[in-house]
């Protein structure tokens, strides 16, 4: 099997395509890895060779922080910005994939750039799958606003909701997409057009979470349910070489790290990823003061922010940890809410903290807290005085044995799983009912 996985977006939305390209070609396949410019070398690094597609999104995400608009006042001013974003990349990615996709077999692509990704693989005639991290096609199990109040509304409300903004989101897209085959058979790479009639080449959504935070959506969603696709052996944190022989190489700042963390009382875990932090200084100086009157040591995973990488006796900052090994000897982890933290956290059993900026995040930091895992709080709302606040709520003694007692419930087979769901789709049973049968023996 020859499967293009192309996957754009944050850190986060690529390393599930890397863990995903890593299982199926250890099962034998050829693969090809397409990410955005800026994260190749990242997979390089690991092992993985990619190529480029699209446009860099770290300039993408620092564009809308630029973007006076979405803090204006002016609704159809927002309207507009939020409408231009969700371009923003697409013609770049239609005319990459366009070039890439011939000669494979199946496309996968995940929830950001999916749309570009189906087009072309329709207009090939390829099987395609998106993985979905998160449960965002039309239900009624999902509240369709992330507040506490929007549960106590109808279901219908929600699944209208959902059909409202995937509406939203196509007219957003329509300037730059090819319109959607009614009935699709193989075109020309140069083309996106149906040559003729036909049934529409297989698709699927791979639903890459845990339906248990979300009651009722397996219900109501086709899947395959996977799990989260978790990085188990630390993989992606792995140690390297430097390229720069002047820096410590990951595996000094692995060995430090763990002097670190046996040299002292278990700290409070702190890691936005991608996401932006706002003033870096003021931000370190913030938690800095919170675990210091908590009298709490600080691990600061500081991932795409300037925060200087560095070793104290009450503050550990590095570029990025595995959380495997490193969250379960926290007492605390606050976070971003990304799908990939949050499923690290609940998978090591340590309360959560949901700084929610942007996108599925805001909705993971309500499910966890409706369900007694987490609180969470709008990373633009976010104080010393308040985070010292939602620390005292995490640390109450129900809170921390209902944390551990979920990490025994979180599956650790989701990328397997998912590596059968593509393998099924492109036609290829039975090595994934060789693997399935392997975990369940």
């Amino acid at each position: 099997m020859r499967p293009l996985l192309a996957f754009t977006g944050s850190r986060g939305d690529a390393q599930p395509g890397i863990l995903l390209a890593r299982a199926l070609r250890e099962r034998g396949h050829d693969v090809t890895v397409a990410l955005a410019p800026n994260l190749v070398a990242f997979a390089h690094d690991h092992g993985i060779r990619a190529v480029p597609f699209g446009r860099d999104t770290a300039g993408l995400l620092a564009a809308q922080r630029t973007d006076h608009r979405f803090a204006g006042r002016d609704p159809r001013a927002r309207l507009r910005a939020l409408f231009e974003l969700q371009r923003r990349g697409v013609p770049e990615q239609l005319e990459d994939l366009r070039a890439l996709a011939p000669g494979h077999d199946v496309v996968v692509a995940g929830m950001a750039g999916e749309e570009a990704a189906e087009s072309v693989a329709r207009a090939l005639g390829l099987p395609f799958a998106a993985v979905h991290f998160f449960p965002i096609q039309p239900n009624s199990a999902v509240p369709v606003v992330p507040a506490r109040w929007a549960s106590r509304l109808p279901g219908f409300v929600h699944r209208g909701g959902w059909s409202a903004l995937a509406r939203a989101r196509a007219a957003a897209l329509a300037p730059v997409l090819p319109t959607r085959p009614q009935s699709g058979r193989a075109a020309t790479a140069s083309s996106v057009a149906p040559a003729g009639t036909g049934p529409d080449p297989a698709t699927t959504r791979i639903q890459a979470y845990d339906p248990a935070l979300f009651p009722g959506v397996r219900r109501q969603l086709p899947g395959p349910f996977t799990g989260f696709l978790i990085d188990v052996d630390g993989f992606l944190t792995a140690a390297q070489s430097s390229a720069d022989p002047t820096l410590p190489s990951a595996g000094d700042q692995t060995t430090a790290l763990e002097s670190w963390l046996d040299s002292g009382t278990a700290p409070i875990y702190v890691g936005f990823g991608s996401m932006d932090v706002g003033d870096p200084a003021a931000f370190v100086a913030m938690l800095r003061q919170v675990c210091a009157r908590r009298g709490r040591r600080l691990l600061l995973a500081s991932g795409w922010s300037t925060v200087a990488a560095g070793f104290e006796d009450a503050v550990a900052i590095v570029g990025q940890v595995d959380h495997a090994r490193v969250l379960p000897r926290c007492v605390a982890a606050v976070h971003h809410g990304g799908a990939g933290t949050t499923a690290a956290a609940l998978r090591a059993g340590v309360a959560q903290v949901i700084c929610s900026v942007q996108a599925d995040q805001p909705y993971w930091g309500q499910a966890l807290q409706r369900l007694g895992l987490a609180v969470t709080i709008p990373a633009k709302q976010l104080t010393g005085e308040r985070l010292d606040a939602l620390l005292d709520r995490v640390s109450r003694p129900e809170v921390v044995l209902r944390a551990a007692s979920y990490a025994t419930t979180v599956a650790t087979d989701g990328v397997e799983r998912a590596a059968d769901a593509i393998e099924a789709l492109a036609g290829t049973p039975a090595t994934a009912d060789l693997h399935s049968a392997g975990r369940q023996s």
